[in-house]
């Protein structure tokens, strides 16, 4: 049983860095990830039932602040399917961390497109730029025309810190 607990923790982070990158690319965080990342927090946590119910039952809190937000319209609603997600394979102290650190990473993410408001407009990133020149070439055109913030990156950054530093 002891192996169970690090292969759920890479196993989500490897799926966060997949939703860190297809948020960039898309705009989307997809329902089946959000359903994987709360499984694997389900299965790593079969060993203590009872931490397993406070965690769902913290998820299940977080929810209910989170929608109203959504409903609001400043949050998306993959960005809330995937933080209740992870809060599911968190104990409350996890959740406090990953809450912390996502808004952390997400002022990070908006100081940087701040600033991209002072960068000139790119033209088109020609056949075979660099990824680099691409990401910002689609990200400033996103920018000038008021799309959403990829909040998925400052979520999947808040899990990845959270997961690794309760340990393996």
């Amino acid at each position: 049983m002891n192996w169970i607990v690090p292969i759920t923790s890479l196993l989500t982070i490897l799926l966060l860095l997949y939703v860190a990158t297809t948020d960039i690319a898309t705009r989307l965080i997809q329902n089946e990830i959000c359903f994987a990342v709360a499984f694997l927090g389900i299965v790593g946590q079969l060993a203590d039932p009872m931490q397993l119910a406070q965690s769902l039952i913290v998820a299940a809190i977080l929810l209910l602040p989170l929608f109203v937000i959504y409903q609001l319209g400043k949050i998306g609603g993959g960005d809330v399917k995937l933080l209740v997600a992870l809060a599911v394979g968190l104990p409350l102290m996890g959740v406090m961390q990953l809450l912390t650190v996502t808004a952390l990473a997400g002022g990070v993410l908006a100081l940087m497109h701040l600033m991209m408001r002072a960068l000139p407009y790119p033209r088109l990133a020609p056949a075979g730029s660099s990824l680099v020149r691409r990401v910002y070439a689609v990200e400033r055109w996103r920018h000038l025309r008021h799309a959403p913030l990829p909040y998925g990156v400052a979520i999947a950054s808040g899990g990845i810190w959270t997961i690794l530093s309760k340990g393996f």
